[in-house]
């Protein structure tokens, strides 16, 4: 007897902002497999099971949910944001796919949240409003060169990009590179949002444009959306500017 498997994401943080599917879920379940500081999100009964592995463990993490599941529990694999967005429902998919065809069986459930560059578009107003892309800049399971060339190919086809995992103390460099390449081919004044931590008490959100955008503004909990060449900033007397990218683009049909 196989048991189940739920894959939620905690949305950005806040709890307000955790779906009622995610809620019904974390009631159900009787494990929980994740990062410490996103299991820490949750409010577990004292009969509730944490099993905390570091962040850079996501296949072995995925393993040990996926035998706990087929021996009979109902196991919650915990996810910051959304659990398909750079995060551990992939994982899990992966290890099904390479795993034992017990696992193939197990009730397997993925949850949707609240992604970091929706929170951090929310707090500014709509800057995807129109075509974008998310794009991770750590190449810990991709090459740089690929990075490279997405970031190009986005940036010429005038997509919004929203950048997963800018930066950290073992990757320092990825950011300012990508501001660098950006900055061949995007103007000057294109809007750069710092979105830290994005509806947390924490939360901090600076605006800034291309030509001055200053890597020092991010960390890991922060989401970066570099805008389009058609997106604007609306000044606002005694509010925080407006950040949006038009619905529309000269020559197209309504």
């Amino acid at each position: 007897m196989t048991g189940k498997l739920f894959v939620i994401g905690t949305g950005p943080g806040n709890p307000e902002q955790m779906t009622p599917q995610t809620r019904a879920a974390v009631r159900e379940a009787t494990d929980f497999y994740g990062y410490g500081p996103y299991l820490d999100r949750l409010d577990l009964r004292s009969d509730q099971r944490k099993q905390v592995s570091d962040n850079r463990e996501e296949l072995d993490r995925a393993s040990a949910a996926l035998r706990a599941a087929a021996t009979g529990a109902t196991v919650c694999v915990v996810s910051g944001g959304d659990p398909g967005v750079f995060a551990m429902a992939a994982a899990i998919c992966e290890a099904v796919d390479d795993g034992p065809d017990e696992w193939r069986t197990i009730d397997l459930t993925v949850l949707p949240g609240i992604t970091a560059m929706l929170a951090v578009a929310a707090r500014v107003g709509a800057p995807l409003g129109h075509d974008f892309c998310a794009i991770s800049l750590s190449d810990n399971l991709k090459p740089w060169n690929i990075i490279e060339n997405r970031l190009e190919l986005a940036a010429r086809a005038g997509f919004v990009i929203a950048l997963y995992n800018p930066i950290s103390k073992a990757r320092p460099w990825q950011l300012g590179k990508a501001f660098e390449l950006l900055r061949t081919l995007l103007p000057a004044t294109t809007p750069v949002i710092f979105g830290r931590a994005a509806g947390r008490h924490d939360e901090k959100i600076t605006v800034q444009r291309l030509a001055d955008a200053n890597v020092a503004n991010a960390d890991m909990a922060t989401c970066v959306i570099i805008g389009s060449p058609e997106t604007k900033i609306v000044a606002r007397d005694g509010r925080p500017d407006l950040v949006y990218t038009p619905r529309f683009i000269a020559g197209g049909k309504n």
